[in-house]
């Protein structure tokens, strides 16, 4: 087994109070066991791997939701709490999916990934499109089970399931 972290949309608009689309009371301690998944991954060798939302203006998401995330905004940037590092990958995204439209499968078949370790946030949103797809691309999938939150803990429960009963992630 070689593993990648991903860590899913740990954004200012997200992750922060001040962001547009904060994720509520839950986000401190996902932060907290973000920071010790990263601090892991790095010691075990183990590439971490951004996902970033990152919007046009007139992003047709913003249909559904309100304007967040958009390029070259604060709203877009990784937390500073949970920064990356010198030889981490960083990739914005425009969909759910951190696969949807951008180089995060080559970029980890460069590298043998053939296990994803997530973290990161909506659970129901970007976290659970993200492992659809790497399942779908044959990639084993653990979900850090208190590493990941929704602004819909409802959603988030039921996304846990998902996650495990239909696409086989490991919950850790």
């Amino acid at each position: 087994m070689k593993r990648s972290l991903i860590v899913v949309d740990m954004i200012h608009d997200f992750a922060d109070p001040s962001g547009a689309l904060y994720c509520g009371p839950s986000m401190p301690a996902v932060i907290d066991v973000c920071k010790r998944e990263i601090a892991r991954a790095r010691r075990a060798g183990e590439p971490v791997v951004y996902l970033t939302d990152d919007h046009l203006p007139d992003d047709a998401e913003f249909k559904m939701f309100p304007p967040h995330a958009i390029h070259g905004t604060k709203g877009a940037q990784v937390i500073p709490a949970l920064a990356p590092a010198a030889g981490d990958v960083v990739i914005p995204k425009r969909r759910y999916s951190g696969f949807f439209g951008t180089d995060l499968d080559i970029t980890l078949r460069e590298r043998a990934i053939d296990t994803l370790r997530v973290v990161g946030d909506c659970t129901n949103i970007c976290v659970l499109y993200t492992a659809a797809d790497a399942r779908n691309l044959g990639y084993a999938v653990e979900i850090v089970r208190d590493g990941v939150t929704s602004f819909d803990l409802e959603a988030h429960s039921d996304a846990l399931r998902e996650l495990e009963k239909t696409l086989g992630a490991t919950l850790v």
